[in-house]
Formats: C-alpha cells, structure tokens, sequence
C-alpha cells in the first residue's frame, strides 16, 4: 500500500515530493517546488528545506532547525502565477494548517519562487495576502 503525499497532491509520497526530498529529481515547477518543501517541513528535512532556499534570502541552518517544531495538517494551494517548466520567476499562494502548543493555527503566505542554477527555490513570501 502506497502513503499518499504530505504536499496533498493526491499522489503517492514515492511518486511525488520523495524524489525531491532524496535528490533524484528536481522539482519541474514552482508549485511543486512549494509542495516538495511543505512536505520538508512535515518529514523535518531541513537540509532540503536549506537547499531549496534561495542564496539571496536562505538563513543559517540553526535558524530553520530552531523553529519550533508544529505538527503539520494539511496543505491547500490557492493559486499559482507563472512558475512553470520554462519560466524564471513564479508566485504560489497556500494555506498550510498546524497545530501548535495545544492549538490549530494556519499560514497563509504567496510565496515567491526564483531559478537559480537552473532550479527553482524559494525567496520570500507575503503573509496574510489580500486577495
């Protein structure tokens, strides 16, 4: 029996984010780019999470790994702009649910993908966007 993917893309964890998370492939889109590191988050892979961060805005390893650690429920993509296999620049809205010190909690982020050596990775974000 297959585990269905953290990212809630309804394909199995093998099929989807793992080969991101292990290195076998890179992820083809900005969106799945958001995906593979909100699985990341879930499985406590902060190396990935580190790599994928862009160079201009990665922080320090201690700083990702010193967060508090949340249980991480559920991811919802909102929308997407641009970031697709040929472009080099993309924007990805979420909502990821976690609980956290005995309480349910959100972050709803557009996040903003840049390529980078060929790769998509992760710059900064906007919490709580206006639509």
């Amino acid at each position: 029996m297959s585990t269905r993917c953290p990212c809630r893309s309804g394909r199995s964890f093998a099929r989807c984010c793992d080969p991101y998370l292990v290195g076998t492939a890179l992820p083809p889109t900005a969106e799945a780019l958001m995906r593979s590191r909100y699985t990341a988050y879930t499985q406590g892979a902060v190396d990935y999470l580190r790599t994928t961060w862009h160079s201009s805005t990665r922080p320090t390893e201690a700083d990702i790994a010193s967060d508090a650690a949340p249980r991480w429920l559920g991811l919802k993509i909102l929308g997407t702009e641009a970031g697709g296999p040929e472009a080099t620049e993309g924007w990805v809205e979420f909502v990821a649910r976690y609980w956290l010190d005995g309480r349910s909690l959100q972050l709803h982020e557009r996040s903003r993908f840049l390529r980078e050596d060929g790769a998509w990775r992760y710059v900064d974000g906007v919490l709580d966007p206006l639509r």
